[in-house]
């Protein structure tokens, strides 16, 4: 998906591209790049959309992002109003890392195939999440051959499939012009800026400039989730993040969006196969 071309700044001699966000919120345009991405949320929260993924993400969070894979980490409301910051640690590299031959040795075998399997992107889980976090960490601080060793030691954890979540749907990319990328784009933050409110079909379409009817199969084409459906995992998606606070579920039911309680009910126990009660007991502290 084409959305909006993002250049990883690289220099000349870096084989690979180390980058520290301490800002007041991450990215929020959905965007892509040739590299793969591996992400530790080192503080920070919000709702990841990648290829047809969409789900939370938390501070000690780690996420390999496919080459190519659409995708935004897009932050809750409050850090756009200024009362928090976000701070991430990402890796950028690809096939070109370190030259094509490097990846054809023999010692290399395990790690085609996760780079033949990464295009949908991971949530990393378990004890192999703490070790990237860790090693997330401490890369930032390394130089020279240090920098290498523990690039080599993020990679060799990653040849394991074990503790990896795919997101989205494999090769799930769909070339956009780029109009049609900030039409995405607009869609994308209209919802998150309204969802606690009722939004019709006619109003979101307005934005694109297509009737009702072309505007389904438009997002639908390029998402592979229907509008309405999109709509609902952002508003369960907040809904989770306020079960975790002293709020009733009929309260929750209406700062989500939602017009009535078992509708509210239905749709979470679709997106998250289990009632908000449910998620709340297993989820509480």
């Amino acid at each position: 998906m084409k959305v909006v071309p993002f250049q990883i700044p690289k220099g000349t001699e870096e084989a690979f591209r180390v980058q520290v966000d301490d800002v007041p919120h991450l990215y929020n345009h959905l965007h892509q790049h040739p590299e793969i991405q591996l992400t530790l949320i080192k503080e920070s929260n919000g709702t990841l959309i990648a290829g047809d993924y969409v789900g939370p993400f938390h501070t000690g969070d780690v996420f390999v992002i496919g080459g190519n894979q659409a995708h935004v980490f897009r932050n809750d409301e409050k850090f756009f109003r200024k009362r928090s910051k976000a701070i991430a640690i990402t890796i950028f590299f690809d096939e070109t890392t370190f030259g094509e031959n490097f990846w054809m040795l023999e010692e290399m075998k395990p790690l085609q195939q996760f780079l033949k399997n990464s295009s949908g992107g991971f949530r990393i889980t378990g004890r192999k999440k703490k070790l990237l976090a860790e090693k997330l960490l401490t890369i930032t601080s390394a130089k020279g051959i240090d920098r290498l060793i523990i690039f080599l030691g993020i990679l060799k954890v990653l040849a394991n499939r074990k503790e990896m979540q795919p997101l989205a749907r494999q090769a799930f990319q769909r070339n956009i012009k780029s109009y049609d990328g900030n039409r995405l784009n607009k869609v994308i933050e209209f919802t998150f800026k309204e969802f606690q409110r009722p939004i019709t079909l006619k109003e979101v379409s307005s934005l694109a400039n297509l009737t009702p009817e072309a505007f389904c199969k438009y997002f639908k084409t390029r998402t592979r989730k229907t509008y309405i459906n999109f709509l609902n995992e952002i508003r369960i998606n907040h809904a989770c993040r306020l079960l975790t606070e002293d709020k009733t579920i009929a309260g929750i039911c209406y700062d989500c969006g939602f017009m009535n309680l078992s509708n509210f009910n239905r749709i979470f126990k679709k997106v998250k196969r289990l009632s908000p009660g449910e998620w709340r007991k297993i989820n509480s502290n």
